[in-house]
C-alpha cells in the first residue's frame, strides 16, 4: 500500500513540482492520508494511512534521492553533473541519512 501511495506521490511531485503538504497549516500536527480513491471505477478506500517516510523529507533531499537512484549511486557522477565536488554530495547524502534515520525513529 505504501509503495503505490509512494509511486502516486512521487508522480504528482514531478508533474506539479510542489510538494505534497505533511504538516497540519493550523497546528502543525503530522497529516494522515484517510481516503483514496480511483479515477477509472470510482471505488474508494478509506481509512488512516500513515505518509511513506520518504514523503516526510523536504523536496530537495526527494530530489537528490530521485537523483542518486538515477545515477546508480555514483556520487562521482553526480558532482561531475551537479557541478560540485565529491565531497560535497557525500555530505548531502550523510545529511540525508542522518535525516531517515531520525525520521524513522519518531
Amino acid at each position: 500500500m505504501y509503495l503505490i501511495l509512494f509511486k502516486l506521490a512521487l508522480t504528482l511531485f514531478i508533474k506539479m513540482k510542489y510538494k505534497l503538504p505533511i504538516h497540519c497549516p493550523s497546528c502543525e500536527t503530522d497529516l494522515k492520508v484517510t481516503k483514496l480513491s480511483c479515477e477509472n471505477c470510482n471505488t474508494a478506500v478509506s481509512g488512516t494511512f500513515e505518509l511513506p517516510m520518504l514523503l516526510k523529507l523536504t523536496q530537495e533531499e526527494q530530489d537528490f534521492i530521485l537523483q542518486f537512484f538515477l545515477y546508480s549511486g555514483s556520487l562521482k557522477q553526480m558532482a561531475q553533473q551537479m557541478n560540485i565536488s565529491y565531497p560535497t554530495v557525500r555530505n548531502k547524502l550523510d545529511d540525508i541519512i542522518e535525516n531517515i534515520k531520525k525520521l524513522q525513529s519518531e
